[in-house]
């Protein structure tokens, strides 16, 4: 297979290279004594990944070089190399410098297997970026890096496309369930945390889409608009704190445009941004299909073609060849793409530990564990008029409607997709869209109803499946408790048209909560769904797309076995119209390209169309600050089975502003508090989060807390620089974005 990749590439030109390494061009057997006296610097371990990578290069064949900067995908691929799976993508090493093959998985949420294509290679399922999110701990999204990386390692992945930090504009994007949020410091930091949780095991992880990769309708072709000052203090904010924190060896980027040019060759992202302002020194990969020339990509700072094949050509092969052999490329240009991806690939622990060449045993249940911890922490307790919930567990009779609640939990659709341990109870292929390739809907074999059957075993506990609303609600008043489970399925690829559940769920509820005064709705979603009964329902737990065990989360959740303890990392509206966009753009170039898609599969529209994100930096939270509107739920929000109380908040400025607050554990069960920092600069621009803790309190607990303000959402760019104003800050104490518990003014320099 070398050989063929090699020959497709046409003569360079004469290069001078060393004894040894001629020899080798030349398909001779180098001098061993030479090679002995020339030593190999990459192999000490005492030089810096970047100078052991510049090492490399010297060393490498200009072949070999060519080689390395575009990848394959596999399941386009036929025949495949002997050491190829089907999975994401495939680079050639070089395995006489050990430069390693670079063997690349979808991982968002664990060892992706779309499709079944390496048939039954299971994998573990973490609940989705949205729900690790939700947990506002930087551990638990470290472990479930750690945990994803483990996997991949074993499988012997050595670079896993993971570390989504994009942040949520609009609460229809399809793929939200796959990122962190919508607020850059706690997205940022945690997707900083995954990454150095998958590297924790010796591969190489991404931060992806750089950047503004925000709605999926129309993603390959829509251009987003924004100025810099909005995007440096929103977007670009979440990437630099997880490219600066977290040290991924690969930054991926997106497919859109930003302000006309692709991501993928947009000079201002990905040199003068990337390298320049946060001196980045790992590679940038494409996102796959999302490469548009050869010159210019290259020249604006793309440094790898990952899946070639769905490129509308091979940019970074023949072409790329031939524009070093006439000079449009320069040499210097092809070693600094190799050196960095070398660099990625050394500091990531990579080089000096390769990952194994045949698969290796799983701790599948132990890492199960690592999805369960996530999902409880995660789930967010919204309403518990009453006190309905923890369920008693000498309840007598309990049923549950819906939601394909006795089977499994859904999942999110796409690359991120993991066929999960345990086998798939529920898929349905797509028969449209521009998912239908890739995608199915998919649920994880964690019954809810089997959990709670096995948590309450004294109960009697029955499932319905809802479809009928007046059938639900017969059972619900026969019952001593109803649970309602409400879904809303999203993936890749496609926008939800709106925020509403789909399937007259709505109807089901209010049927239900009419029928029984203790109903209790459990929401599986991708993000926020409107709530027109919430006033009719007592209780409301948000579970999101709760992973593998999120059946048995869910019942530790609803028993009380577990407090409640996720905060929304994203918020919900009360309408639609409260949204800066209340629904996708470019619907209406689809719908007028359809004669065009007719049996294409797509539903994609295919002209051109601007994104304006008219909100620019109050992304969230802050939109609703600064339009002196009031959502259903605000981020930050979360409800607990304990009482806390905050006393004797201190805040401090000049050098190091933060609060220090007493934080009381009032009840007989432990809990986790998450208290929050926010700040509104001397501007008055919208509050932003400024810091968090979250920390456990066992019962009747009195902890001294101190939150330090971050630095980065101190400034403002200003003059192409961060620059912190001298002048008073006010911070607040709060337990959401919305409900201040304490606020004082402090003095802050200029910086």
């Amino acid at each position: 297979m070398k050989s063929r990749l090699l020959g497709a590439l046409i003569c360079v030109g004469t290069v001078t290279l060393p004894a040894a390494l001629a020899a080798r061009e030349a398909g001779q057997k180098p001098d061993a004594a030479a090679t002995n006296r020339a030593g190999e610097p990459w192999r000490n371990k005492n030089l810096s990944a970047a100078a052991r990578a510049a090492a490399l290069v010297e060393a490498m064949t200009l072949q070999e070089k060519l080689t390395y900067i575009h990848g394959l995908f596999p399941n386009r691929i036929d025949p495949r190399p002997a050491d190829m799976v089907p999975s994401a993508g495939y680079v050639p090493g070089v395995p006489r410098l050990g430069i390693p093959t670079l063997r690349e998985s979808d991982a968002s949420l664990g060892v992706a297997n779309q499709m079944n294509r390496r048939t039954d290679d299971v994998a573990t399922a973490l609940p989705s970026g949205l729900a690790t999110a939700a947990t506002f701990d930087p551990k638990l999204a470290y472990a479930g890096g750690a945990m994803a990386g483990a996997e991949a390692r074993a499988k012997t992945f050595n670079v896993l496309l993971a570390g989504g930090v994009n942040l949520t504009r609009d609460a229809w994007n399809g793929r939200n369930f796959e990122y962190l949020g919508e607020d850059p410091l706690l997205a940022g930091t945690l997707a900083a945390a995954a990454v150095r949780g998958v590297e924790s095991n010796h591969i190489v992880s991404t931060v992806k889409h750089f950047a503004l990769n925000a709605q999926e309708t129309g993603r390959t072709i829509l251009n987003a608009r924004i100025d810099e000052a909005a995007l440096r203090e929103s977007d670009l904010l979440a990437f630099e704190i997880a490219v600066k924190d977290g040290r991924p060896g690969s930054v991926m980027c997106a497919y859109n445009k930003v302000n006309g040019d692709w991501s993928c060759e947009n000079r201002f992202l990905l040199t003068k941004v990337l390298r320049d302002d946060w001196k980045y020194p790992g590679w940038v990969m494409s996102d796959w299909g999302g490469v548009h020339s050869t010159v210019k990509a290259a020249m604006a700072g793309l440094d790898q073609e990952s899946g070639q094949e769905l490129d509308k050509e091979i940019y970074f092969g023949a072409p790329f060849a031939a524009a070093v052999a006439n000079g449009t490329i320069p040499v210097a240009r092809l070693d600094e793409m190799v050196r960095r991806i070398l660099t990625g690939v050394i500091a990531s622990g990579l080089y000096d530990d390769p990952s194994p060449s045949a698969v290796q045993p799983i701790d599948y249940a132990a890492h199960a564990d690592v999805a369960q911890r996530v999902a409880e922490a995660s789930m967010v307790l919204l309403k518990n008029q009453g006190n309905v919930l923890p369920l008693a567990k000498r309840a007598r009779k309990i049923v549950l409607i819906g939601g394909h609640a006795d089977v499994g939990v859904l999942s999110g659709g796409g690359s991120s997709q993991v066929r999960s341990v345990g086998g798939v109870p529920i898929e349905i292929p797509l028969t449209s869209g521009a998912a239908a390739s890739f995608v199915r809907v998919t649920y994880h074999n964690s019954s809810p109803l089997k959990a709670i059957r096995a948590i309450a075993p004294g109960a009697q506990i029955t499932y319905v499946d809802g479809k009928d609303p007046a059938a639900a609600a017969a059972a619900a008043r026969d019952a001593d408790i109803a649970i309602v489970f409400a879904t809303q399925w999203a993936t890749e690829a496609e926008d939800n048209r709106d925020i509403a559940l789909p399937d007259n769920q709505d109807a089901l509820i209010d049927a239900v909560a009419a029928a029984q005064s203790k109903t209790v709705v459990v929401l599986e979603t991708g993000g926020p769904v409107l709530m027109p009964w919430i006033d009719r329902v007592p209780a409301v737990l948000e579970a999101w797309y709760p992973g593998q065990r999120g059946g048995e989360a869910l019942a530790r959740v609803l028993f009380g076995d577990v407090d409640a303890t996720g905060r929304l990392p994203m918020t919900f509206a009360r309408a639609s119209t409260q949204l800066p966009r209340p629904g996708p753009l470019g619907l209406e170039s689809l719908k007028n390209d359809a004669a065009s898609n007719a049996g294409s599969g797509t539903n994609e529209p295919v002209a051109s169309f601007d994104v304006d994100y008219k909100e620019g930096a109050n992304v969230g939270y802050r939109w609703y600050a600064a339009q002196n509107s009031q959502p259903l739920f605000p981020f930050g929000y979360g409800l607990h089975y304990a009482n806390l109380s905050y006393a004797k908040a201190r805040f401090t400025g000049g050098a190091k502003p933060g609060v220090t607050v007493a934080i009381t554990n009032q009840s007989d069960r432990a809990t986790v508090a998450v208290p929050q920092l926010y700040v509104t600069l001397p501007d008055g621009s919208p509050l932003r989060l400024a810091g968090w803790n979250r920390e456990t309190l066992a019962p009747h607990e009195t902890r001294s807390v101190t939150i330090a303000a971050d630095p980065r959402v101190l400034a403002r760019w200003r003059d192409g620089r961060w620059r912190q104003a001298a002048g008073s800050y006010k911070l607040t104490l709060a337990t959401d974005a919305a409900h201040p518990l304490q606020s004082a003014s402090v003095a802050l320099a200029q910086r």
